[in-house]
């Protein structure tokens, strides 16, 4: 098992890495955040999980040991592959996968490409027991009027990320009917 690797980046691509270690240069599937963030010829530090099957081996690499184990509590529901795993993990924070799973919020995961509505209720009941309460923040918490916001933003053409950041730039004190609430995230696009 290969754990974590440590290397140049010496080509981005849109959902992989290559990383060169002593001349071997491994791809490494990598959630979006990463590939947008990293800068080619820099060295990189991830945490790794091996995908082993039949005819192929797939690397995918984490920035935080807290997501890596995400990707594994995802593979552990049933329909959920390491690409539909990588995906969520590319949409939806870990703060906002966690308190979908315990809110059981399963309209949250269906949001996300790929990801369907009997997959989505899948993941919310098989992973209830297994993420605790407290590995995401209170903060992050999902009010209904949160998940009615960003349902409207998303039906407006916004992606599931862009509604999820519009949403965390309404400031606290903001009123919580839903009117005001969308008015507010769409002032973050203008």
């Amino acid at each position: 098992m290969i754990a974590s690797i440590e290397g140049n980046v010496t080509q981005i691509l849109e959902d992989s890495l290559v990383i060169t270690v002593s001349g071997i240069g491994f791809k490494v599937y990598v959630p979006s955040n990463v590939s947008r963030d990293v800068e080619l010829h820099h060295v990189i530090a991830l945490y790794t999980y091996l995908s082993v099957k039949e005819d192929s081996l797939t690397l995918f690499g984490f920035e935080t040991i807290e997501e890596r184990d995400m990707f594994l509590l995802l593979l552990s529901a049933n329909g959920v592959g390491p690409r539909t795993a990588l995906a969520i993990l590319s949409t939806l924070s870990l703060d906002i996968v966690c308190n979908a799973v315990i809110q059981e919020q399963a309209d949250v995961f269906s949001r996300v490409s790929g990801v369907g509505k009997k997959t989505a209720q899948s993941i919310v009941l098989q992973l209830q027991g297994k993420v605790k309460k407290g590995s995401a923040s209170p903060l992050a918490a999902i009010k209904d009027v949160d998940g009615d916001v960003i349902s409207a933003l998303t039906s407006l053409g916004y992606s599931v990320v862009e509604a999820q950041t519009a949403l965390q730039m309404i400031p606290k004190d903001a009123p919580d009917d839903l009117e005001s609430r969308i008015r507010l995230a769409l002032q973050y696009f203008s």
